[in-house]
């Protein structure tokens, strides 16, 4: 849920509290958040999640803060800055958009993202490269040193999950229209088929992940 440019903080708290007094009426596994402004200083990014993550908790609800452009969670240093004010946040995890933010993959070996990896609790899959947040088709060659890096850092928050205990792990193909699909100049035609991009990402991170367990079953259990 995006604030207006013209809402301040409470403003947006208060909407963010009508929210969640709906959503606690459905019982959901938890909820998962577009929250905050990046144009807001530090300061005010840090007590306003703070206060969304109290404010969630008193309905109940799992709450889980979207890394996306626009919103606090625009860029991965300024999370990493917040997690340390905040450890006890929960995020989903949209890499694509820390991807393009920063016009790069981020797999340089200075680059440290544990601190967010044992928090992330949704995983939201779509492969984002250093011009977009969203590449044409992942299955496509010239992008997969993008699909790497993703499945690489998707694979990192699953062992984090594991060892914190997680039941389960939940992933949502998320491959979209707004703005994210390419469209081919003056016919406005689309370069591939939305449902086959989110269809061919399910049917990838479910071989991925049984691959995944199947490399990590013989590790001891936490």
């Amino acid at each position: 849920m995006l604030p207006a440019q013209h809402e301040t903080p409470e403003q947006h708290l208060a909407r963010l509290q009508t929210r969640f007094a709906e959503a606690s009426s459905l019982n959901p596994r938890f909820v998962n958040l577009l929250a905050g402004n990046d144009r807001w200083p530090l300061a005010q990014q840090v007590d306003f999640l703070g206060k969304a993550h109290e404010l969630a908790a008193g309905f109940g609800l799992t709450c889980s803060f979207e890394t996306h452009r626009a919103t606090s969670l625009y860029s991965p240093w300024l999370t990493l800055e917040i997690i340390q004010q905040l450890p006890q946040l929960r995020f989903t995890a949209d890499i694509s958009h820390w991807v393009v933010v920063s016009e790069r993959l981020l797999d340089d070996p200075s680059d440290d993202f544990s601190a967010f990896i044992d928090r992330v609790h949704h995983v939201q899959a779509r492969v984002g490269y250093d011009q977009g947040p969203q590449v044409p088709h992942p299955a496509a060659p010239e992008y997969q040193p993008a699909l790497a890096f993703a499945e690489r850092f998707w694979q990192q928050i699953w062992r984090s999950q594991r060892q914190r205990g997680y039941p389960q792990t939940t992933l949502t193909p998320e491959f979209g229209a707004d703005g994210y699909l390419h469209h081919l100049p003056f016919t406005n035609v689309p370069v591939a088929d939305l449902w086959s991009l989110n269809a061919w990402m399910a049917t990838r991170q479910q071989a991925h992940f049984q691959q995944f367990l199947s490399l990590t079953e013989q590790e001891p259990q936490p």
